[in-house]
C-alpha cells in the first residue's frame, strides 16, 4: 500500500516518505477514519531543558493544494492562545495556540520578566484536516500548537510569548503579544475560580468572558459543549451543520481570558465530532492538552483531576453514561466510575485537601424543559457523590442557571435559601446548572426565582432521562432559577486545621448582577 497515484504526482520523494511514515504511525492508526490528525513536531517540553528536535511537516495532513511551509513566517501571527494545567498545577502548564497556515519551527519563550525571555522551547504542532464533504467546512486544515512546561515554581508568575521562524515575540515590536500565567501556590491560600457551560460563538459568550476576566480567577472550568462546531450534538457522522472553522472563531473569542487563565474543559455531547475518531474526540485531542491522569486518556481525554490549594477538581465525561444522547454510552466499560470512586476516596483521605468539586456536562438535577435531568448520572455517580460528601457539582447542558437545595437520595435534606450555608459532611450535595454561557436559552415550567426576585413554589414539574425513555417527576429541590446569560464564581477560603473552611458560590448574570449566592462549609484538615 503506497502513496495514491494522484497524490504522488504532487509530492517530492521526501514528502512521499513522510506520507507513508505518518500513515502507519501509531497516532494515525489509533485515530483512523476519514479525517486525519497528525503530529508535525514531536517531543516533550520541559522548562529549563533541551527540547526535542522538530520533525518535518507531515505531508499526509496538509491539503495537496497548499504546499507545506511556503509562507513567510513574518507574515503569520499566532492566535487563539489558551492555557491548561498539567497534572500538578503548581509546576505544570501547557500553552496552546493556533496558526492559520503551516509554519517552521514553532516555539515558546518564557521567563520571570517580560524583558528576559531568553529561554526558548520548541513546540508541537497537531494538524487537523477536515476534507470537503464533511459538513459545511469545506477542505480545511487547522494547525494547533502546544508547549508543555514542567518543573515550574509554585506560586510564580511567568511571562511567555509564542512564535515560529520569522515571528519572534521577544522582538521589540512584538512585545505586545506576550501573555502571563501564575502557577498554583505550594500551600493553602484564598483563591477564586469561575465556571460555565454551553458557550459557543457570539456576543453573549464574549460578554461573559469579559466579566470572567474581571473576577481574576485562578482557573476557569468549562462544563462542556464548548464551541458548537457540531450544532446537531448527537455525536454521529450523520450530524448536519458541522463546521470545523467554528473552532477558529471560538479560540479567538476566548483568547483574552484563556491566554492567562487556565481553561479546563469537560466534554459535552456537542464536543463529540464523530468524523475525527471512533470516540468523537480526535478533534479535541488536536485542540487541547489536558492532564493525562484519567482512567483511559485515549478513549476519555476529558476525564482528569487536579488539586489547586486546598481544593480537588474532577472532570468527568457524562457522554459515557448518558441515556439521553447514547453515542458514547458505555465507552469506558465502567472504568470511569471505578476511577471516580478511587479519586474521591483518595482526596477525602488527603491531608491537604478540604474541598472536592466535580464538574461535567449532563445535569444530575435540573428542571429545564429541554434536557432536564440525566438518569445515567443519578444511577452511576450520585451515590458516590453522597458517599464521599462531594462539596459542589457543576453541570451545563441546559442553557439556564438553576441551583438545588441540599440533596441526598433524590430528596431534599435541607432547604438552602439564597445566602444559606450547606454542610456536606453531615447533610448532602448541592448541584448547580451553569449552562447559560452563550448559546440560545431554554425554558422552565416554573417562574424564575433568584436573588432580588424570589418566587418560591412547592414543586416543579420536570422529567428524567432513563434507559427506557423519559419519566415525568414532580420535584421539590429546585431552589434558584434564572433564565438569562450567566456564569459561576467560587471563592475558596482556607482555614487553620479544625476551623471552618468555605466555598462561597455566586451566580453572576451577564449584566454583572448577582443572582444567587450560598456557602459550602467544611472543617479544615
Amino acid at each position: 500500500m503506497g502513496v495514491p497515484e494522484k497524490l504522488a504526482e504532487r509530492m517530492s520523494m521526501a514528502e512521499r516518505h513522510e506520507y507513508l511514515r505518518a500513515r502507519f504511525s501509531r497516532r494515525n492508526m489509533i485515530r483512523g477514519g476519514a479525517v486525519t490528525v497528525g503530529t508535525v513536531v514531536g517531543g516533550a517540553f520541559v522548562s529549563g531543558t533541551q527540547a526535542a528536535a522538530a520533525a518535518p511537516a507531515t505531508a499526509a495532513t496538509i491539503p495537496a493544494h497548499r504546499p507545506a511551509e511556503t509562507v513567510d513566517g513574518a507574515l503569520v501571527a499566532p492566535f487563539g492562545r489558551h492555557l491548561a494545567w498539567g497534572n500538578d498545577p503548581r509546576t505544570e502548564v501547557t500553552v496552546s495556540w493556533q496558526v492559520p497556515v503551516a509554519v517552521k519551527r514553532p516555539f515558546i519563550r518564557i521567563g520571570a520578566h517580560p524583558w528576559d525571555l531568553s529561554r526558548k522551547i520548541e513546540a508541537e504542532v497537531r494538524t487537523l484536516h477536515t476534507p470537503a464533504g464533511v459538513g459545511a467546512s469545506g477542505d480545511h486544515t487547522q494547525y494547533y500548537v502546544h508547549a508543555k512546561l514542567t518543573h515550574l515554581r509554585p506560586g510564580q508568575t511567568y511571562y511567555y510569548g509564542v512564535g515560529h521562524q520569522g515571528f519572534d515575540p521577544a522582538a521589540p515590536h512584538l512585545l505586545g503579544t506576550l501573555g502571563t500565567f501564575t502557577t498554583a501556590p505550594a500551600g493553602k491560600k484564598p483563591f477564586t475560580f469561575t465556571a460555565f457551560g454551553d458557550e459557543g460563538v457570539g456576543y453573549h459568550g464574549l460578554a461573559n468572558n469579559a466579566l470572567i476576566l474581571g473576577q481574576n480567577p485562578a482557573f476557569h472550568l468549562h462544563a462542556g459543549d464548548i464551541a458548537y462546531g457540531d450544532p446537531a450534538g448527537a455525536g454521529k457522522t450523520t450530524d448536519t451543520g458541522f463546521d470545523s472553522r467554528t473552532w477558529d472563531q471560538f479560540l479567538h473569542q476566548t483568547e483574552s481570558v484563556a491566554k492567562q487563565v487556565p481553561w479546563m474543559p469537560a466534554y459535552g455531547n456537542h464536543d463529540m465530532e464523530a468524523w475525527y475518531s471512533p470516540n468523537g474526540y480526535g478533534g479535541e485531542e488536536a485542540r487541547w492538552t489536558l492532564p493525562d491522569n484519567g482512567p483511559d486518556h485515549r478513549n476519555l481525554p476529558g476525564v482528569y483531576s487536579f488539586v489547586y490549594g486546598n481544593t480537588a477538581v474532577i472532570s468527568l465525561d457524562a457522554n459515557d453514561i448518558s441515556y439521553e444522547i447514547p453515542a458514547n454510552l458505555g465507552i469506558s466499560g465502567g472504568t470511569q466510575t471505578r476511577w471516580l470512586e478511587t479519586q474521591l476516596k483518595k482526596y477525602r483521605a488527603a491531608k491537604d485537601v478540604d474541598f472536592v468539586v466535580v464538574f461535567f456536562h449532563h445535569c444530575a438535577y435540573c428542571t429545564s424543559t429541554a434536557h432536564a435531568s440525566e438518569g445515567g448520572v443519578r444511577e452511576e455517580w450520585v451515590p458516590l457523590f453522597e458517599k464521599y460528601t462531594v462539596d459542589l457539582v457543576i453541570n451545563g447542558h441546559n442553557h439556564q442557571y438553576e441551583r438545588t437545595d441540599v440533596i441526598k437520595g433524590d430528596e431534599v435534606v435541607k432547604k438552602l435559601p439564597i445566602g444559606g450555608t450547606a454542610y456536606p459532611e453531615t447533610e448532602g450535595v448541592v448541584y448547580v446548572t451553569a449552562g447559560a454561557a452563550g448559546r440560545s436559552l431554554y425554558a422552565f415550567t416554573a417562574p424564575d426565582s433568584y436573588e432580588g426576585n424570589e418566587h418560591e413554589v412547592e414543586s416543579v414539574a420536570s422529567f428524567v432521562n432513563l434507559k427506557d425513555g423519559k419519566r415525568n417527576e414532580s420535584v421539590t429541590w429546585s431552589r434558584v432559577r434564572y433564565l438569562d446569560y450567566s456564569f459561576l464564581r467560587v471563592d475558596v477560603t482556607p482555614a487553620p486545621k479544625g476551623r471552618t473552611a468555605t466555598l462561597t458560590v455566586s451566580g453572576i448574570a451577564e449584566t454583572g448582577e448577582r443572582i444567587d449566592h450560598f456557602t459550602v462549609a467544611r472543617r479544615a484538615k
